[in-house]
């Protein structure tokens, strides 16, 4: 991300939707220093630059009945305040580790993902991505006869292609060790996103997740994603 740009633009959509008193004599009103039309225009970017630093900020900002924009401007406020001191606050809280962000995840998950992620709807998130990553293994492959596990467990067979059922190889298979340890570790990953993730979501619909738990689930599924997606088609001649 270009933090300098993105803190500019911030900044403009603050000061667009400033609240000022009207300088029309005899009127006592106050209203945004822009119009609602060059302000939705801005919105639109500011917008993109909050899901990205504060994914949740629909949620996690409350609502302002008297200000159009009140909530857009309050989200604004926070997204700056972390671009500009983030650096400031991991030092001094002491923690200064890695962070993992949705949006930099295998686009296939992500794409799946975002729409209910920025309501907060976690479990709903999750299960969005896995589906995304099965139809796009279904492309690749050209398979709509199995799904989920039972597709993932054909598709990386070590087992020779048959007409109708294209294999994917994560390297060339020379034989050995290591290309039968990749194309069995994927298909390892892809039995417990299955079973693991998948199929107790499917069970629990009342129960929501965490962010947290939510964010490590899509991560396991972004190794799956990346493995496909990089994977050579091997079909039958």
């Amino acid at each position: 991300m270009n933090t300098e740009w993105a803190i500019a633009e911030l900044d403009k959509f603050v000061h667009q939707t400033e609240i000022v008193a009207s300088t029309t004599p005899g009127v006592i009103a106050s209203f945004p220093r822009e119009s609602d039309e060059v302000i939705a225009a801005q919105a639109y970017v500011v917008e993109q630059i909050m899901n990205r630093v504060v994914p949740n900020w629909r949620t996690g900002v409350g609502k302002d009945s008297y200000h159009r924009w009140g909530e857009h401007r309050e989200a604004a406020v926070r997204a700056r305040a972390q671009l500009v001191r983030k650096q400031e606050i991991e030092e001094n809280l002491g923690e200064n580790a890695p962070e993992l962000s949705a949006a930099e995840l295998h686009p296939w998950i992500w794409e799946g993902a975002k729409s209910l992620w920025q309501s907060g709807h976690y479990r709903e998130a999750v299960g969005g991505a896995i589906r995304k990553l099965n139809a796009e293994t279904q492309n690749k492959v050209d398979r709509r006869d199995v799904s989920e596990t039972d597709l993932f467990k054909q598709a990386l067979s070590m087992d020779e292609p048959k007409v109708g059922k294209s294999r994917l190889r994560r390297m060339k298979d020379d034989g050995s060790d290591t290309y039968k340890s990749v194309q069995r570790g994927a298909m390892a990953l892809a039995e417990g996103v299955f079973a693991g993730i998948r199929n107790p979501l499917s069970h629990e619909v009342d129960q929501e997740l965490s962010e947290q738990e939510a964010l490590e689930y899509l991560a396991a599924l972004s190794v799956l994603a990346r493995w496909v997606d990089q994977s050579d088609v091997e079909s039958a001649s």
